[in-house]
């Protein structure tokens, strides 16, 4: 009789409060701010006049809550992982290809598809070019802070991840304005290069500096321990009250346009749910075929269909200012991305048997052995012990 106990089913792993609610917070924050903006327009035109320097498009207080959001994210970011790269090349190159060579140029594709004609009856053509830019601005980045949420979610490789995040981060400091240049040119939006650049060093390169200098100074100084669980916990309220902040401000500076065309925010949606379940199942698949492991796939799939949405609305409020569709277009990317990988974070923990089988399969399959030869008379012949050896 077999005495071993059945296996103990998985316990779900929970987003925390916040996290799970965050579409819930967005559409809280959505009405607070065109409440805002109809109740108190004289002080919510003055806000969105706050300006750096004339003609910079960049807001003051939108500014300050965004590198408060991306601060603490780079403080996560872990660049001594990335000496592990050898381990799990195979599931490595797969999300940098899909992040870098599949997503942008997607999200261009559906977002040019979409806006410019299928939904041009009710899209002017001007807004259509700007919605088309906030779309592949928002896919031109992947995602750096919430894919530790979702490798968690999905029991993933927390080493893979680390290395995934700081490779992307040091890809985008070269890549994410050239692309967002290129294809935003190929959907005839003119977007000024020094603007662009100045926002990458402003949002990426500043924030990223300063995020390892604190990590590297913090971690010799205290040890790990003290950094991951007492200094990093205290940036989290900062971080999520920045988020809100900036979403209420968003939709102050948006309420015009989400009053009078609200049905925008649908239709911007669609692109954006077809481009994350078409590059999270592509990524997934491609794992499966080239036998990669599913706590890398898993967590692979994700990073390659999310998108660095606080980055994104920097950017397209820096190019295009507060109130423009481009800015909106990335708003909503943050309204539909968290329930929608939630979605896909189910889908690969629901199909975890069916990825491992194919893996297990050829895990195990033996090895063909060659026809045994019979020795020749002679000792010239190849006997069963030369092709066990030899195979």
């Amino acid at each position: 009789m077999n005495d071993m106990k059945p296996e103990t089913p998985r316990s779900a792993r929970r987003l925390a409060f916040f996290d799970r609610y965050l579409t819930v917070w967005v559409f809280v924050c959505m009405i607070i701010g065109v409440a805002l903006g109809k109740a108190l327009p004289g002080i919510t035109l003055a806000l969105s006049k706050m300006d750096f320097g004339q003609g910079s498009q960049v807001n003051i207080p939108i500014g300050v809550l965004l590198w408060l959001m991306i601060y603490p994210m780079m403080l996560k970011v872990d660049f001594g992982a990335i000496g592990g790269i050898a381990r799990k090349p195979k599931g490595l190159m797969v999300t940098l290809i899909v992040n870098w060579l599949v997503k942008p140029f997607s999200m261009a594709f559906l977002a040019w598809l979409f806006m410019q004609h299928i939904f041009a009856a009710w899209i002017d053509p001007e807004t259509a070019r700007n919605y088309t830019a906030g779309l592949i601005i928002l896919a031109a980045a992947p995602c750096t802070a919430m894919v530790f949420v979702w490798s968690y979610l999905t029991e993933g490789d927390p080493a893979y991840t680390l290395v995934q995040v700081a490779v992307n981060d040091l890809i985008m400091l070269v890549a994410f304005a050239p692309i967002v240049m290129f294809l935003c040119g190929v959907a005839h939006v003119v977007v000024p290069a020094k603007v662009l650049v100045t926002c990458v060093i402003v949002f990426v390169v500043i924030p990223l500096a300063a995020g390892w200098l604190t990590r590297t100074a913090l971690l010799k100084a205290h040890g790990p321990e003290w950094f991951e669980r007492t200094f990093l916990p205290k940036f989290h309220p900062v971080m999520v009250g920045a988020l809100l902040l900036t979403l209420v401000l968003i939709f102050a500076f948006q309420s015009k346009n989400l009053t009078t065309r609200w049905v925008a925010v649908l239709l911007l949606a669609v692109p954006i749910v077809i481009q994350v379940y078409f590059n999270s199942g592509l990524t997934y698949l491609l794992m499966r075929r080239l036998g990669v492991d599913h706590n890398i796939a898993s967590p692979g799939s994700l990073i390659g269909a999310s998108n660095f949405f606080e980055l994104a609305v920097a950017v397209a409020i820096v190019l295009f200012g507060a109130d423009s569709p481009a800015a909106l277009a990335t708003v909503v990317g943050v309204l539909v991305e968290v329930p929608v990988m939630l979605s896909v974070c189910n889908v690969c923990n629901q199909s975890r048997a069916w990825y491992n089988r194919k893996i297990t399969d050829e895990k195990e399959s033996p090895v063909r052995m060659r026809p045994q030869q019979r020795p020749q008379p002679d000792g010239g012949g190849i006997s069963q012990q030369d092709v066990r050896e030899r195979v």
